[in-house]
């Protein structure tokens, strides 16, 4: 394995505090109602080639789609794609597809992205504009494409059933609520979805484009790093905004904490998100004159999530009541990175609320504290 399949690797897969995320019990839960149903391949690949089944990207608030705005990128490699159709060729059972059915009678694809996309280009002949040739196979399947395919094979893979989950949303907060409920217990596979690909799923809007805006700031990027494949990055901008505006509001678990702000803002038209966007932005600026990226990462290459949500919510607050040079910046965070108080509420135990109260306390009078 190189590298750079190495990193990809790391990136794709859930984080230990991702996982916990999920996994962690929410103080309510909701009955929800759905239905199942068998497609074959070809009605699938039809279907999507018609619009009839949609595969929305996330932060694009498309008004006709009722979910819309929650695919995370392609994240599958070529060994997965070309083993799911040999899996298919060869009649393997496989997992199903999660769908929502919206008044227009169209399906959102919520869970099965990466299948679907796999077929659709299979079928088609091409993958990322090269030929989708199976490659990563048994000899028996080698080389072959969906137009080479003996009569045998290609009936055999037509005639596939794949098993989908539907269910019904008008859009409203209480049918998106029970899309996460039944999703986040189906949530499962190969690549699992991170909780803010799944929150994205319920509260697409122009809170999500106005984060994924702050996401192509060019200053961000330059703290940041390379663009994460599971939006990891924009996730983390909306902890920065959501704790510097609801910090007080704050409790395990992180999921909810965030469902809930998102929710609440999910038109980003108050006055308050608008603010809290231009002070990150100013914050983001700031902070890469002075200390750079170094200010996101405690002794690893890896950004800190804990960390850099705390500076920026310190450096918003200061930014707030008067503005603050970059050197001066740079001397507070080396001030906190070598706060023994700092370091131990960004190291361990980061979603349990006194970590959190602690963190953010610390950065606040840290960048308080200077000229």
């Amino acid at each position: 394995m190189t590298d750079s399949e190495a990193e990809l690797q790391v990136e794709t897969a859930l984080t230990d505090d991702e996982y916990e995320d999920l996994t962690e019990a929410e103080s309510e839960a909701r009955q929800v109602v759905y239905s199942g149903q068998d497609f074959d391949v070809e009605g699938l690949v039809r279907r999507l080639e018609k619009g009839d089944i949609v595969v929305p990207q996330f932060g694009h608030n498309d008004p006709t789609l009722e979910t819309a705005g929650f695919q995370r990128g392609f994240v599958w490699r070529r060994p997965q794609m070309d083993r799911f159709i040999e899996s298919l060729l060869l009649g393997f059972p496989i997992p199903g597809i999660f769908l929502v059915r919206q008044s227009d009678k169209r399906y959102l694809v919520l869970d099965g992205q990466q299948r679907l996309i796999t077929l659709k280009d299979f079928y088609s002949g091409l993958h990322q504009k090269r030929e989708f040739a199976l490659t990563n196979v048994s000899k028996r399947f080698g080389g072959l494409t969906y137009k080479t395919l003996p009569d045998d094979l290609r009936r055999t893979l037509d005639n596939a059933f794949i098993q989908a989950t539907i269910v019904d949303t008008d859009g409203s907060q209480a049918s998106l609520n029970s899309v996460y409920q039944i999703f986040e217990r189906l949530n499962s596979g190969g690549t699992q979805l991170t909780p803010h690909e799944i929150r994205v799923a319920l509260y697409a809007g122009e809170l999500v484009d106005q984060l994924e805006s702050l996401n192509q700031l060019d200053q961000w990027r330059a703290l940041y790093g390379a663009r994460s494949a599971r939006i990891r990055d924009q996730e983390l901008i909306l902890r920065i905004v959501a704790l510097y505006l609801a910090s007080s509001e704050y409790s395990r678990p992180l999921k909810t904490f965030l469902n809930n702000f998102v929710g609440d803002h999910r038109d980003a038209t108050d006055d308050a998100v608008q603010n809290a966007a231009a002070l990150f932005r100013r914050a983001a600026e700031v902070l890469l004159q002075g200390p750079g990226p170094d200010a996101l990462r405690k002794s690893s290459r890896q950004v800190n999530a804990a960390q850099t949500e705390a500076i920026f919510v310190g450096l918003m607050r200061r930014l707030s009541r008067s503005d603050v040079s970059p050197a001066d910046v740079a001397g507070a965070v080396r001030s906190l990175r070598q706060d023994a108080t700092f370091d131990d509420s960004t190291g361990r135990a980061t979603a349990d609320e006194e970590p959190v109260a602690t963190r953010l306390r610390v950065a606040t009078e840290a960048f308080a504290n200077v000229p």
